[in-house]
């Protein structure tokens, strides 16, 4: 399938998968998105062959070695999702809006906006998900959730590419579910703010 055979449904599509999944797995979205067109298995729009150069490649596949051990152990995934707090929102925006690249500006900054946002969301439930299984002195439900997004991130974009309508609808079910888990588990939230805040005001002298 080749860009000029999608149309502007399917690109909002693989945009909404790639800013949503970037808030769960970044660096598995850009190695799955270059290797897929490396491949050749689909053929990327001309804002994200980008991610196809070697370079990128071994940066990315680097990163995401580092960042699935990262996330399987308890306490260091919190830590790691307070990193990429400001890179897993802006990066999925940059990503969405790179599907339909400086030609089309303005479904460019549509793009954006809805990668930006869906990446916020999906990582806010994320490392407030994971902050609340943390306190379980089990360690199989933190294991069983890192294993959840590593599956869901390769399916989503799947989706996006080969069923749009059904990602979407996918998408829809899976954003009120991390709505609701934000809401529910918000004093972890909170909790996640405050060490935030803490980290970053100046200390007293």
């Amino acid at each position: 399938m080749t860009p000029v055979d999608l149309d502007t449904a399917q690109l909002l599509a693989i945009a909404a998968a790639l800013g949503w999944a970037s808030g769960l797995r970044l660096y598995l979205v850009v190695f799955l998105t270059g290797l897929a067109g490396t491949l050749g298995w689909v053929e990327l729009p001309n804002g994200l062959k980008l991610l196809q150069q070697p370079v990128m490649l071994g940066a990315s596949g680097f990163m995401l070695a580092v960042e699935f051990l990262a996330d399987k152990i308890p306490g260091v995934d919190t830590v790691w999702d307070l990193l990429h707090t400001l890179v897993r929102i802006p990066a999925g925006a940059a990503l969405a809006a790179a599907v339909f690249g400086g030609d089309h500006a303005t479904w460019a900054t549509a793009a954006a906006l809805l990668g930006g946002t869906l990446a916020a969301t999906s990582h806010v439930a994320k490392a407030t998900t994971r902050a609340a299984a943390n306190t379980s002195p089990e360690p199989f439900s933190n294991l069983g959730l890192s294993l959840l997004g590593d599956a869901g991130v390769p399916v989503a974009l799947w989706l996006s590419w080969e069923h749009p309508v059904v990602f979407f609808a996918v998408l829809l079910v899976a954003v009120l579910l991390m709505v609701t888990l934000i809401v529910v588990l918000g004093k972890f939230l909170r909790a996640l703010l405050r060490r935030v805040s803490t980290w970053l005001s100046p200390r007293s002298a």
